[in-house]
This record gives structure tokens, sequence and C-alpha cells, in this order.
């Protein structure tokens, strides 16, 4: 690993980390659970660590997908234990046991799904801006010698002079009309 690409993989990585754990508690919340912030934090780090070494290469949605969809069941269990931990407790809460329901899995699958093509999509994004940057730095700092282009020079550039166009005459427009009487 070169020490150039190590900003971009700790970049991917957090924005990864970021999605997966943001998608995760926003959804634990809508459903009505509650996460402590410690909590949040907590899984943000090991998302993170576990995103840092997958991030060295380009992904597609089919490594994406994957890796989001069992994110988010580690994320839906551990913030469900963390609910099931809290004193205060619903009785009618939907995340009062490990198992969720067919909505929330319909849920959580519709947003991993939607979330994972969106990162994909990112992803292509970020790495074809990488490479045109790359050829337009490698075109710029190629030596002349090396461009396949032919550049041809002549000793003087040619130059119209004023003095022949001193001398033309100009008739356009109308003829004049003459009045002889």
């Amino acid at each position: 690993m070169s020490p150039a690409s190590v900003p971009f993989r700790l970049v991917r990585a957090a924005v990864f980390a970021v999605v997966c754990v943001g998608l995760g508690w926003g959804a634990h919340a809508f459903g009505g659970g509650s996460v402590a912030p410690g909590m949040v934090a907590g899984a943000l780090g090991a998302v993170f660590a576990a995103a840092c070494p997958l991030s060295g290469r380009e992904r597609t949605a089919r490594a994406i997908l994957p890796l989001l969809g069992g994110a988010q069941a580690v994320l839906h269990v551990v913030f469900s234990l963390a609910h099931a931990a809290s004193p205060v407790e619903m009785p009618a809460d939907a995340h009062a046991g490990l198992v969720p329901g067919l909505g929330m899995l319909v849920a959580h699958g519709w947003a991993t799904l939607l979330t994972g093509l969106w990162l994909a999509r990112g992803e292509a994004l970020f790495w074809a801006l990488l490479r045109r940057l790359a050829v337009r730095l490698l075109l710029v700092r190629l030596p002349v010698f090396w461009t396949p282009f032919v550049m041809v020079r002549t000793a003087r550039p040619v130059v119209l002079r004023g003095a022949v166009l001193r001398y033309a005459v100009s008739r356009r427009g109308p003829p004049m009309v003459v009045d002889l009487f």
C-alpha cells in the first residue's frame, strides 16, 4: 500500500461507515427504538475498522450490497440488544425481540438496496474521476518528444501585410446614380 493511497482508503471507509451506521440508526429510530450515542459511536468505529481493509480497490454493486446488507443485519442485532438492555421498554415496541418483523425486514431491505446502489454509483464516479485526473496529469508531465503528435515549425510565420490591401478598390454596394441633366 502506497502512502498516497492511505487518505483515499480512509475517506472511502469513513463514507461507507457513516452511510451504513446512519442508515441503521435512522431505521432503528424510525421504527421507534432508541440507541445511546455511545453505542452509535462504537458501531461507527467497528464498521469503519471492518471497511478499511476492503477499501483498497474499486467495488461494484455486487460487492457493496452484500457488505452493506451484512452490516445492517449486525447493526440491527446490536441496536436491538442495546435497546433491550435499556431501562425504559415500551411494550408494543417493534425492537423488543432480536428477530425482526416482516415490515422491518422489508424496510431494511429496501433501504439497503437503495443505499447500496447509491454507494456503488458514487464509487464508480469517484474512480472515473481519479482515472481522468491521472490521465490529465500524465499528459501534462510527458515530455514533448514523447507525445504522438508531430510538431511542424516554420522559420517565419506568414504575415499578411497591409500594403497589399492598400491598393485594392472596394466596389461593394449599389451602383451610383449619375445625374446627366
